[in-house]
């Protein structure tokens, strides 16, 4: 195998300057002595990050009611299944964080198909849809995202589909049959994976990408480089630099006049966070729910965790939201653990995979924040590319590489120096970064 390692300069990495993590404000006291092992909680938002907290709050020996809202009637659930094992299996078998009878054994109040419709910071209380109040002393929101729809495609000719939660996967599973003909819009993480379902299935797939790359968002050229050689390799056809302006009975129109022949549209496009209760309860929620590394916003007892909690990146030295299952889980338990009583921080690099047809994906930090370095053969479906930004390594990307992954996931947290003629060299490995 002929392995090439090559750098590719982005603009801004000869200027970018170093940007200190902010000070967070510092959440104000309690105003009571009350006992954090025996708050009354409530979390809102029954997904992956609300699931896990109920979890940590016990492993944390917390003996006070714990209550977890959900609007789907399903009990808590792993989402990444969604466009991947319940789309691609044999059988669609949905797969619990726990059964019901479990949350009652864990002593934890579940209300399934309960959406909740107002909330009170004064009076420490929430309003279900059906009139039912409950009482809090510490508040919990995992409200999480909900999809970003494109209104004019919908309710026209064309079925399209949305997916984000089990009944829309479930419906999804039923339109790939051989032969269908399968537009997907967006050429993001669920919309490749889809793909990759959508085309094992037997469907003849064409992906639409606004952006001139396929995942855009991550912003790596090698990998964009490889996914677009992927797909079209499987049979899929890929338009990048294009935007659906409308359904027609027979497929897509595009906004330069071309036609994309399909009999069912899946829009994935990103979502957007769920904020309005924290808007009633005075947060600071634009872009999503501003944290601090513990949790807590700047409202007393009030905590966010999950997709909706805009946190502090410093791999990307902003404030951002993070969209992945192991921020859902990880950065959950850390609040729940603050919660309790026992301040815990949270400031691991963002990290997420995804599987397409037979590559594993991953991804760590900023892959766009630096200089991009590739070790292996991008077009043998095999390699590594590493973002150093002033001598440090900021983010990653590997596929089929999951040994680079583990040893990339530690150095961007280190934020140790390194020298880019080490990591150009093939023969150098990544755990010596480590041990110097």
């Amino acid at each position: 195998m002929i392995v090439f390692i090559f750098t590719v300069k982005t603009p801004s990495s000869a200027t970018a300057a170093k940007a200190k993590t902010p000070q967070a404000r510092k959440r104000p006291r309690e105003r009571t002595t009350l006992d954090p092992q025996q708050a009354r909680i409530v979390i809102v938002g029954a997904g992956q990050a609300g699931a896990r907290a109920a979890e940590a709050l016990r492993a944390a020996r917390h003996r006070g009611p714990i209550s977890l809202i959900g609007e789907e009637e399903h009990p808590p659930y792993e989402r990444p299944q969604l466009s991947k094992a319940m789309l691609i299996d044999l059988e669609a078998n949905p797969a619990l964080i726990r059964q019901a009878q479990e949350w009652r054994d864990l002593d934890v109040a579940l209300f399934t198909s309960s959406r909740v419709v107002a909330a009170d910071a004064q009076r420490r209380v929430v309003a279900l849809a059906n009139g039912q109040e409950l009482s809090f002393d510490r508040l919990l929101l995992a409200t999480g995202t909900r999809v970003r729809r494109l209104p004019e495609l919908d309710n026209g000719p064309l079925p399209v589909r949305y997916l984000r939660g089990i009944g829309d996967a479930l419906a999804l599973r039923r339109e790939l049959r051989p032969g269908r003909r399968v537009a997907l819009v967006g050429g993001g993480v669920v919309g490749l994976e889809v793909a990759s379902a959508a085309t094992g299935r037997g469907c003849r797939v064409t992906i639409i990408e606004k952006a001139q790359g396929l995942l855009p968002q991550i912003g790596s050229g090698s990998l964009g480089q490889y996914l677009r050689q992927l797909h079209s390799s499987k049979g899929a056809e890929i338009v990048c630099g294009a935007v659906v302006v409308r359904t027609t009975p027979c497929g897509l129109e595009l906004g330069d006049g071309r036609s994309i022949p399909a009999d069912i549209a899946l829009v994935g496009v990103g979502v957007e966070p769920v904020t309005e209760l924290a808007a009633q309860l005075g947060l600071e929620s634009q872009r999503g729910i501003r944290v601090t590394s513990t949790g807590a916003t700047t409202a007393e007892g009030i905590f966010a965790a999950g997709d909706v909690a805009e946190q502090w990146s410093r791999s990307h030295e902003r404030w951002m939201r993070v969209e992945n299952w192991a921020n859902a889980q990880n950065q959950a338990i850390a609040t729940a653990k603050s919660m309790a009583g026992v301040e815990t921080a949270y400031d691991a690099p963002s990290w997420f995979w995804s599987d397409q047809y037979d590559a594993n994906v991953q991804v760590v930090g900023h892959p766009a924040g630096g200089d991009e370095i590739v070790r292996g053969d991008v077009g043998a479906g095999r390699f590594t590319a590493i973002s150093v930004r002033d001598d440090e390594i900021v983010g990653g990307t590997t596929v089929n590489a999951a040994r680079d992954m583990a040893m990339l996931r530690r150095l961007v947290a280190a934020r140790r120096p390194v020298r880019k003629s080490e990591l150009e060299n093939p023969a150098f490995e990544l755990k010596r970064l480590l041990a110097a």
